[in-house]
């Protein structure tokens, strides 16, 4: 192969995946590439590259096989994966990069790392990126992100109430499922031999509406044919991040029909607030059946800030999701409805834009039930007119945005919190 950058696949998924099987049959398989591979586990010593070492033609002393350990490339190892990449480039014995991320790695921060380098305000140039000024995107191009899921495992991840810690950031095994299947070009469902057929059905129907845009392909013992994983070309970065179901179905809202296996999709919407207590019991008892809710919301007492809600498995996240276009002075709200006229069709003359906006992924879901339940959730016409002060209310508080920015902090998913309401 003859191109001026090298490209790179970046394998993701959750730990027993089988990530490592696939690099190992992949490096087994006879290509016309030279590959290069960068490992990254979870401890002190990396065993997953001396698994890679002990079944490939790759040893553990060759300069094509990099090892980043005792952290995780998609936060506390980005500088060390960059300045890793930039010392292979400057050798450039090889055509082909494939690196195997740690199990509680999110692909989406990795895709960053990888398109931006460091041009990014919350990464740090290292001494070895200022004394050479070799940046990555000068080398490397994503090719294609690929994550592997385990069939036997999943139902009982997406239950599972286990997390791991990554550095001093506790994840919840069933939400990094979730969002390594999210971001992906190409999904392998792994380990389809220990799964009955009609199961390896319903989640492959659960994954097609989790991430419309994958490739699902069906592996055992992480066995799959090169060509679908490398030099694809099927990375783009627009595309991916925009690409998760649920962002599709708030985008085109429409309510799925019921499919073989009960898997189907709906959004919410309202024009009132949620009443705090109210919301929280719903939360409290949220249907196990809904796998995936994502969106924003209006609770009573916050008039200032939208909050978002992340639903993924077990986990239940708050953030605030920015301020409401209604705040904004009447010059900024101009501005937006000439660039979003749909907005004025949902512009309420009192509240303006505020309101919840959910949409929920699940299944064998009582649509109706549910957004009966959410209904009523929200503010009766007496409690709109009462003082919302006095409700008693349960949820993480957080600044407006401009209040934290003057306070320097961000308002972003970084200051989400799991929120267990009835503990």
């Amino acid at each position: 192969m003859s191109r001026e950058t090298i490209p790179v696949t970046v394998l993701s998924g959750n730990l027993g995946a089988g990530k490592t099987t696939v690099l190992n049959n992949l490096l087994n398989t006879r290509m016309d590439l030279d590959v290069a591979v960068l490992v990254n586990d979870m401890g002190e010593v990396n065993v997953d590259a001396e698994r890679v070492a002990e079944h490939s033609d790759i040893s553990e002393d060759d300069e094509d096989l990099i090892e980043l350990s005792n952290g995780c490339i998609c936060c506390e190892l980005r500088g060390d994966l960059l300045d890793a990449l930039a010392k292979l480039a400057q050798a450039r014995e090889f055509d082909y990069l494939i690196i195997e991320s740690r199990g509680v790695a999110e692909p989406l921060p990795v895709a960053q790392t990888l398109t931006m380098g460091f041009d990014q305000g919350d990464l740090d140039p290292t001494e070895f990126y200022e004394e050479t000024g070799i940046e990555v995107m000068d080398y490397y191009e994503l090719d294609t992100t690929v994550t592997v899921v385990d069939a036997h495992q999943f139902w009982t991840t997406f239950d599972s109430k286990e997390s791991l810690m990554d550095g001093d950031t506790e994840k919840d095994l069933g939400s990094l499922l979730i969002e390594q299947i999210e971001f992906c070009d190409v999904l392998l469902l792994n380990k389809c031999d220990l799964v009955d057929k009609e199961t390896l059905d319903e989640i492959e129907e659960m994954v097609e509406v989790l991430q419309p845009r994958a490739e699902i392909i069906r592996t055992e013992h992480g066995t799959v044919d090169p060509e679908e994983l490398l030099d694809t070309s099927r990375f783009d970065f627009k595309a991916a991040s925009q690409s998760a179901g649920w962002m599709q179905e708030l985008q085109e809202p429409h309510q799925s029909a019921e499919e073989e296996h009960g898997v189907t999709s709906f959004v919410f919407e309202a024009r009132r607030p949620f009443h705090p207590e109210r919301f929280a019991e719903l939360l409290d008892e949220f249907p196990s059946n809904v796998v995936r809710s994502k969106g924003h919301f209006w609770l009573a007492g916050g008039k200032e800030v939208a909050l978002g809600i992340d639903a993924a498995g077990q986990s239940i996240r708050i953030a605030p999701a920015g301020g409401w276009i209604a705040t904004l002075s009447a010059e900024e709200r101009e501005a937006y409805f000439e660039a979003n006229p749909e907005l004025e069709e949902v512009w309420a003359e009192e509240w303006g834009d505020r309101g919840p906006r959910l949409v929920l992924i699940g299944t064998d879901m009582d649509h109706d039930a549910l957004r009966s339940d959410l209904d009523a959730a929200t503010l009766t016409d007496e409690e709109m007119a009462a003082d919302w002060s006095a409700f008693e209310d349960r949820f993480p508080t957080f600044e407006p945005a401009e209040a934290a920015e003057r306070d320097g902090a961000e308002a972003s998913e970084d200051s989400a919190e799991e929120v267990g309401l009835a503990d």
